[in-house]
């Protein structure tokens, strides 16, 4: 009988089990010490991971869907959310949600504005009007709730978006501009009070997807050394709502957000209520029923518990790092930072035709670090992405990376570019991505590098460069099948 999660006839030894988690563990990337430069955040503070461990485990049981069975959930919700409020511009009237994570917060905006264009505007076939550069989350809510996304160009050198190119691309059926701060690909903040001012101008709803900068830039603008940053926040006349992580720099668990809205008459747009059946009152201010209390207590106890002084501290040591991370990255022959940024996401391009950056992140990555890769799209070349934490902060370890980044650099000169054919690249351009047979994309599938196993390649720059070169329709149709391949049900 193969080793498996399946079910057993008899259950297995709590140690067993433990050990068990332990060695499937073994295979992922770290979650701690900064070389993960994507996906996790780490605080590097001792503690903080087992208090919130302890948080959890207390409300664990604790079940969100009715608050008024469970008082304490209001109590922990209100706590944070009036936390994110003072932080992010908000007023005595400003309103939010703890929800599961930065995707479930953007989903929530856009439906939110949807149901506001509807009910407010009688807008019945509404659009989310998004800069380039906006998060893959708002594409997902446009799907599901069935708006149609409409796309605006970014600045090919600044990577912001115009005011001038959003107030072009509204409409009448326009229910939501966004904006971000940052963007994620490039940490560049767009021009908030610009973009906010010309959607308000024509009664439209703007949002800003501030789920990954927003714990980090309000408490670094705290400080007695802060940069000057642009306006961003709910403190901006014409934006309506703001996302916020937690489980990003304010260094809690994953599945820690919060949706800010300015009033409580635009939340209610969000809010899903149903009584038209045999069973209990049913109001959902999440996607989500049924949840566990524990993520929220979690982040409760680890906000309080490194307050603002310590989120100042940890940003202020964050924007350091930046800093010397662009510097020494632009000291490094063949590499150039985008943006520049205005956060702590950094975005590397190549700056000589023979060198790769996803070789350059094949190579890191046996080095031990993880830089993840960003393929090109529109204005924007293939890049490395960092996202620099606080685990990453200090002198030695910025020193650390960037030694392995210049020999990664100088092993990948050496190898030379993952190479696609134009054969392929015609091969590509031809396919229908609606059309394409099982048949057809075993074969596209086993181009890119990917066999029938699903197993992925040890390097994947070849597969990269492959999917980059395929239309973005295409990539799109084969990406779930390369996914796909990864689950199977035990034989």
């Amino acid at each position: 009988m193969s080793e498996s999660l399946a079910h057993r006839a008899a259950g297995d030894a709590p140690a067993t089990l433990l050990a068990r988690l332990d060695a499937l563990r073994a295979a992922d990337l770290p979650v701690h010490g900064g070389r993960t430069m994507a996906y996790v955040y780490d605080s590097g503070l001792p503690g903080t991971e087992e208090l919130a461990a302890a948080a959890y485990a207390r409300f664990a049981g604790v079940n969100g869907l009715d608050m008024t069975a469970f008082p304490s959930v209001v109590a922990l919700e209100n706590d944070l959310v009036g936390a994110a409020s003072r932080l992010l511009g908000g007023t005595a009237a400003t309103v939010g949600t703890f929800t599961s994570g930065g995707t479930e917060s953007c989903l929530l905006a856009v439906l939110t504005a949807r149901e506001h264009a509807r009910r407010t505007r009688g807008v019945h076939a509404p659009e989310v009007l998004l800069p380039e550069t906006a998060h893959a989350a708002f594409h997902k809510a446009a799907a599901l709730f069935g708006l149609r996304a409409v796309t605006v160009p970014v600045d090919p050198a600044t990577h912001r978006v115009r005011a001038a190119d959003v107030a072009a691309a509204l409409t009448d059926r326009t229910a939501l501009v966004v904006v971000s701060a940052p963007s994620y690909a490039h940490g560049v903040i767009d021009p908030v009070a610009e973009v906010a001012a010309v959607a308000a101008a024509r009664g439209v709803l703007c949002h800003v997807d501030a789920c990954i900068g927003g714990w980090y830039l309000s408490h670094l603008r705290r400080a007695g050394d802060a940069p000057e940053l642009p306006s961003f926040d709910l403190s901006v006349p014409g934006v309506s709502s703001l996302s916020v992580d937690l489980h990003k720099y304010a260094y809690t668990p994953k599945g820690a957000s919060v949706l800010l809205l300015r009033d409580a008459e635009l939340r209610r747009h969000g809010w899903f209520a149903h009584a038209s059946w045999p069973g209990y009152p049913v109001v959902n201010a999440t996607l989500q029923g049924t949840k566990s209390a524990g993520l929220l207590a979690a982040a409760w106890a680890v906000v309080r518990h490194i307050g603002t002084d310590g989120y100042t501290e940890l940003s202020r040591r964050v924007h350091r790092a930046t800093g010397d991370l662009v510097r020494g990255i632009g000291a490094l022959d063949g590499l150039r930072v985008l943006g520049p940024p205005d956060a702590s996401l950094v975005a590397v391009a190549a700056d000589e035709p023979a060198l790769d950056v996803f070789v350059v992140a094949d190579e890191i990555r046996e080095a031990g670090w993880y830089l993840q890769p960003q393929p090109a799209y529109g204005s924007s070349p293939a890049t490395l992405h960092l996202t620099v934490t606080a685990a990453v902060a200090g002198e030695e370890s910025v020193a650390e990376l960037l030694d392995a980044l210049a020999a990664a650099v100088a092993r990948a000169r050496q190898r030379g570019p993952a190479v696609v054919s134009p054969e392929l690249r015609a091969a590509a351009a031809a396919l229908d991505p609606e059309a394409l047979t099982p048949e057809e994309v075993d074969v596209a599938l086993e181009l890119a590098g990917i066999g029938r196993s699903g197993a992925l390649p040890e390097r994947m720059a070849p597969v990269l460069a492959v999917l980059q070169a395929m239309p973005p329709r295409l990539t799109e149709r084969l990406l779930p099948e390369v996914i796909g391949r990864l689950y199977r049900t035990a034989g």
